[in-house]
């Protein structure tokens, strides 16, 4: 993995937050498997979106993917929102926070998070921080 320059507690926190929500997401009875992987990137290659907050010229693309119950790719835009949960409480404990803190983190970095995911097949979360 690489080394990221930035605040410490916050990148821990963003860290923290998409491992635990990779646990949390498993199918009960089933053991977590997350995959964490890294490339460093061209800022040619990465994709228009992830350029607004920064003019570095070179960006890790981190990946944590896992094994989970996924989300329907239709609410991309809604679980990185404050308080905004795709399940109930009693199913999945939680305050609806983690990935809203996740995108700030990485926003306050000069990066981007999203994800991709199919339900019932996993999810992957993609963090494009500046080098």
């Amino acid at each position: 993995m690489p080394a990221i320059q930035g605040n410490e507690s916050q990148l821990v926190q963003l860290f923290q937050n998409l491992l635990s929500n990779a646990i949390k997401f498993t199918p009960s009875g089933e053991a977590p498997q997350i995959e964490i992987s890294c490339t460093l990137l061209e800022r040619s290659e990465l994709p228009n979106d992830i350029l607004k907050n920064s003019t570095a010229t070179h960006f890790w693309l981190i990946n944590i993917s896992d094994q989970g119950i996924g989300f329907d790719i239709k609410y991309l835009d809604r679980i990185f929102q404050v308080f905004q949960r795709l399940h109930g409480k009693s199913e999945f404990p939680g305050t609806g926070v983690g990935l809203a803190i996740c995108q700030r983190v990485a926003e306050n970095h000069g990066g981007r998070i999203t994800a991709s995911s199919t339900p019932g097949k996993g999810a992957t979360f993609s963090m494009y921080l500046p080098k």
